[in-house]
């Protein structure tokens, strides 16, 4: 009976061991990672304010090849319940995919609202791969290019980033804080020629998605009135009612629109009754306007929003040439997409002083050093009682180290077997 016991002893320890080193990587993904704390601080609202955006890179624990849509939704929920993804708008749209997914796979990422997977992940729908690679649908965000080289120092080329931006489109550079310990240094020169840019718009990757969504989304309304003083326009940007599903929901962020008013100049312009400001030689997202040469307004605004253009002139033509491909009519954006931040501080504290450059932050967990640390102490413990029960049991039978310390049992298991039947009958008897 009681080798039974013992057995069934032993059975137990060694299933718990194998059941503890079977779902430890289980654990892991649930309890292993800590948060960043900066992106509910001050410091995470004046990136946010600045114009950054946060996406999405990976959880820990979690795997983009086993479950893509439980690593999304992980991701997103994450962002949303400690900070907004852009100053337009509150939910992520952009996120690190590896390569080797499938489009369904792809699908569904998408699902849980991010629009824009980065970056070159082997798909063969692609957007802006090159300066041509004009995306059509929206499964072509699904494989974001990656132009422009890297932000790293040694690595990055003042030339490479001016050749892309003088050929046109959008042009995504990369860029990492740190590898473990390790602060990885920028290039100041590549950083200073972007920010004192003044024909490039320097965004985001959901902003430029959003922008791009938007020119088969939205649809103006314009009427005009002559008072006293002049010629009054009055204009707005309306959603159109076959965009509302999910899959083309950006944020409202402000379109240019291109106005032809002739000959005749505007005197000022009112958005949501307030004097707009003027855009002219700007390169990061807002409302405002500015007349060019031949006349042509450009007039950025966010849907919904009231505007009123007002000539001093009574007789006034006008017509609405469409939206621009990108913001304030530029020919080239460029994008910075900083993967792997897990620490939002040391990945970002030394652009303090570039004003005008956005980033992408693509953001994960950092992995704890406390999470499951006492995981392998107790497979260690387990597998330590399980190897002296089993020493015991065979102990019993007289056989191992522990076979001479179990008294009569020990005894009786070193006599021949024929004497212990034996005495096992005269003891029935």
């Amino acid at each position: 009976m009681r080798d039974a016991r013992g057995g069934r002893g032993l059975s137990f320890l060694l299933t718990s061991t194998l059941v503890l080193i079977m779902f430890h990587p289980v654990a892991l993904a649930e309890v292993a990672w800590d948060d960043d704390g900066w992106l509910q601080t001050s410091y995470g609202t004046d990136r946010l304010e600045l114009g950054d955006e946060f996406g999405c890179y990976g959880m820990p624990g979690l795997s983009w090849f086993n479950d893509p849509g439980a690593v999304a939704q992980s991701c997103q929920s994450y962002i949303t319940e400690r900070i907004n993804a852009s100053q337009w708008g509150a939910h992520p749209l952009s996120t690190y995919t590896p390569s080797s997914l499938t489009m369904a796979q792809h699908e569904r990422i998408a699902s849980q609202g991010f629009a824009v997977h980065g970056d070159e992940n082997e798909l063969t729908s692609t957007a802006w791969h090159n300066s041509t690679d004009v995306p059509f649908d929206i499964w072509d965000w699904y494989n974001l290019g990656r132009r422009g080289g890297t932000l790293e120092k040694g690595l990055a080329s003042l030339e490479s980033i001016q050749e892309e931006v003088s050929e046109g489109g959008l042009v995504n550079m990369y860029w990492i804080g740190r590898v473990n310990d390790a602060t990885v240094r920028h290039d100041r020169e590549v950083l200073t020629y972007l920010n004192e840019a003044e024909d490039i718009w320097l965004t985001t990757w959901g902003e430029a998605w959003s922008y791009w969504s938007a020119h088969r989304c939205y649809d103006p309304s314009f009427s005009s009135e002559t008072t006293e003083e002049g010629t009054v326009l009055k204009f707005e940007s309306l959603i159109a009612q076959a965009c509302t599903s999910g899959d083309l929901v950006g944020w409202n962020l402000p379109l240019t629109w291109r106005l032809d008013t002739g000959s005749a100049d505007v005197s000022k312009v009112l958005i949501a009754g307030d004097n707009a400001s003027s855009i002219e030689g700007e390169t990061n997202t807002m409302q405002g306007w500015w007349q060019q040469e031949d006349g042509v307004v450009l007039l950025s605004v966010k849907n919904g929003e009231s505007v009123e253009l007002h000539f001093n002139d009574t007789d006034v033509e006008f017509d609405i040439l469409g939206l621009t491909e990108f913001w304030n009519n530029h020919s080239a954006a460029v994008t910075i997409a900083g993967h792997e931040t897990s620490d939002l501080f040391k990945w970002s504290k030394r652009f303090l002083e570039d004003d005008n450059v956005r980033f992408t932050w693509l953001l994960t967990p950092r992995t704890s050093a406390e999470g499951a640390a006492w995981m392998p102490y107790a497979v260690l413990g387990i597998a330590f009682a399980s190897t002296v029960g089993m020493m015991a049991v065979l102990g019993r039978e007289g056989i191992g180290p522990l076979g001479p310390y179990f008294g009569e049992n020990s005894k009786q298991s070193k006599q021949p077997y024929s004497e212990q039947m034996k005495r096992s009958l005269d003891a029935e008897e």
